[in-house]
């Protein structure tokens, strides 16, 4: 007979966070990790690599973590772990999307939110890893999210849709939005848009009318923004906030971490110091 599940594990929300760590340069786990427990939520890291501090950096040290995943992930299993939420982010190969698929589909419960940040390219370009084959890897990926946060670019590779500098309509934007909807996810946010002086989020839920939002833009592109933008959209996911006000919430606190991040003089590459603001999430 196999060993009882201690099923008091799972007393308390949780989240299981794929993604990597870096230990200076605020973005990844190590956003994650502070602003979901900030909003009440137990943030479980599932680590793909580690870096001492992230590439926009002149030089880094990196250990990929694939190969250790597995049975990292084993031992969850054994403990009989429940997720009130699953979030991955940036994935560095097609082992790495093979095993967070393999996740979603062994902790996935009735009462499971699945939010996939595509991290895939930003400004019309993908990043260096991700070739065609990895591209096609995501879009299969996508089909497990209940919520997806791409930016425009990933938008654009998600839908095969061609990029350009110009302005987006609604209805460009709804149609990409709508051919995500078809593959799975039922709430979308396509973060990034740039409409003049203003930056833009389009909330696409399914059965309801999309909208925009938008805001002023401040200071400079940052590292790690759209780690904290779906660090919160993760939590309040869980937490049971309308989509609508979770997107809202979320551009806010990164305006008001950009704003701050400028006051202080903080480089452009060490992110945003959200730890001055943690204490007005909820």
């Amino acid at each position: 007979m196999g060993k009882e599940i201690d099923r008091s594990h799972n007393n308390q929300k949780k989240i299981a966070v794929i993604n990597d760590i870096s230990g200076f340069g605020r973005c990844s786990l190590t956003v994650a990790l502070p602003i979901i427990s900030a909003m009440k939520v137990q943030c479980c890291p599932v680590l793909t690599s580690i870096f001492s501090n992230h590439t926009g950096y002149p030089e880094y040290f990196f250990d990929d973590y694939t190969a250790k995943m597995p049975e990292y992930i084993e031992k969850w299993k054994r403990l009989g772990l429940e997720f009130e939420g699953i979030c991955s982010g940036f994935l560095g190969s097609k082992e790495q999307i093979d095993i967070v698929r393999d996740f979603i589909r062994d902790f996935r419960t009735e009462r499971t939110t699945v939010i996939v940040d595509p991290i895939m390219g930003d400004h019309g370009v993908p990043y260096a890893t991700y070739t065609e084959d990895m591209c096609r890897e995501m879009k299969r990926l996508v089909e497990y999210a209940d919520i997806l946060t791409p930016n425009l670019t990933e938008a654009c590779i998600l839908t095969d849709t061609p990029y350009h500098d110009g302005r987006w309509t609604m209805k460009d934007l709804v149609s990409m939005a709508e051919k995500i909807n078809d593959e799975g996810p039922d709430k979308i946010v396509i973060t990034g848009i740039r409409q003049g002086d203003f930056v833009a989020n389009l909330v696409y839920e399914a059965g309801k009318e999309p909208r925009i939002l938008r805001s002023h833009l401040v200071g400079t592109e940052r590292a790690g923004t759209g780690d904290v933008f779906s660090s919160v959209i993760a939590a309040d996911a869980v937490n049971g906030v309308p989509f609508d006000r979770s997107v809202k919430k979320a551009g806010d606190f990164v305006k008001r971490c950009i704003l701050r991040s400028e006051e202080l003089g903080i480089p452009r590459q060490d992110g945003v110091c959200f730890e001055e603001l943690l204490m007005t999430l909820k």
